[in-house]
């Protein structure tokens, strides 16, 4: 596993060269003004294509823009033509990059968008409909917030429903510990949709497993590096008293394997989530007992797709369905048995996927409680 040690190293160098070139980069560039009223458009001849994400060093955002790629290819474009707005987990950087880059193309934009986290969605919506954009949202938005209330502009949302699949991979990992012991939760972003679904699956599957005792939870922040170190206090904390660790992604559980590793540990049960093709060698190798797949490719693709097709005019969102508007993406679980078999289909070779069948591999509609 010095893959990890490796990662967590390049992590660090990323981060550093990430914060030296803002200063000087894409950030720096002038907001023009607040924008006034929504901009009416029948339909935009040549849109700016934009992904705005965390960053590429995680292998899962990286698979999300390499969909995004892809798409971009199926019409004709270079992955030059694909503006990538970089927010290294800073809604406020998130939502600054993209006033600027409507500022600049005068709102002819079609951007895809994870806005970091659910109360940052909202102004970054708002700034795009009111500049006559279009936007198409992934994971992160509050349950008040609609596409259908922006009229147009406001194309769609996908997220994944995480709490059955973080309930499955909780049993997973509750039955390697002989269904008794205690359980650590190394989380995502506090406020992430993701992140407290997967913490909410865990619980879910605490209520039939009496003997399991949930010792903490805690956000890692989806990073590598702060897992590592909550990992290692939660060791200091609670030393044997740990049996299990529950990760709520696979970047996370490369800090925690870490940690172990430091302190001799060999053999802890741990699960993650994302399905990463590092993850996935895990789970084959039994260092991870199971990881889930959300098919980033597709996702990235996709969404790309719809905030693009719908602001030159080829669907009216209007006109669609709600459940062409929100909608679920699938996801697979991945564990030891089928590990080889789902290598084969998904990362040795990517499947080819139609960019212009927008819903077909969708889920339904997204449900509120």
């Amino acid at each position: 596993m010095s893959f990890i040690k490796k990662y967590i190293d390049k992590e660090t160098t990323d981060r550093r060269n990430f914060l030296l070139a803002s200063a000087a980069g894409f950030s720096g560039i002038a907001m023009a003004g607040t924008f006034g009223v929504n901009i009416a458009r029948a339909a935009i001849n040549d849109p700016t294509l934009a992904w705005s994400y965390r960053n590429r060093t995680n292998p899962y955002w990286n698979e999300i823009v390499t969909g995004g790629e892809a798409f971009i290819q199926s019409i004709g474009k270079s992955n030059d033509d694909l503006t990538h707005l970089i927010n290294e987990g800073s809604s406020e950087k998130s939502l600054a990059d993209v006033k600027a880059l409507l500022a600049k193309t005068n709102g002819e934009l079609a951007l895809a968008i994870d806005t970091n986290d659910a109360p940052n969605c909202r102004p970054v919506v708002e700034a795009v409909a009111e500049a006559g954009g279009f936007v198409s949202t992934i994971w992160n938005k509050t349950d008040d917030l609609h596409p259908w209330d922006f009229g147009d502009n406001y194309v769609s949302h996908m997220t994944w429903s995480d709490e059955g699949p973080a309930e499955q991979t909780a049993r997973i990992l509750f039955d390697a510990m002989g269904g008794k012991g205690g359980v650590v939760h190394l989380g995502g972003i506090a406020s992430n949709n993701p992140a407290i679904e997967r913490l909410n699956g865990l619980k879910n599957a605490m209520k039939d497993y009496p003997g399991i005792e949930l010792l903490a939870a805690e956000p890692a922040d989806w990073d590598t590096q702060k897992a590592n170190q909550v990992m290692s206090a939660f060791l200091t904390r609670y030393g044997d008293e740990i049996k299990g660790v529950h990760c709520a992604n696979d970047t996370i559980a490369y800090g925690a394997l870490e940690a172990l590793r430091a302190e001799g540990i060999e053999g802890m049960p741990i699960v993650s989530y994302d399905g990463n093709p590092e993850a996935v060698e895990l789970v084959g190798a039994g260092k991870i007992l199971a990881t889930v797949f959300t098919n980033p490719h597709w996702g990235g693709g996709i969404t790309a797709a719809l905030a693009y097709h719908a602001a030159i005019g080829s669907f009216k969102p209007s006109e669609e369905p709600n459940a062409h508007r929100e909608f679920y993406a699938p996801v697979v679980v991945v564990t030891h048995n089928d590990a080889k078999e789902f290598k084969a289909k998904y990362l040795e070779n990517t499947p080819s996927y139609n960019w212009n069948d927008f819903w077909g591999p969708s889920n339904g509609q997204i449900q509120y409680k």
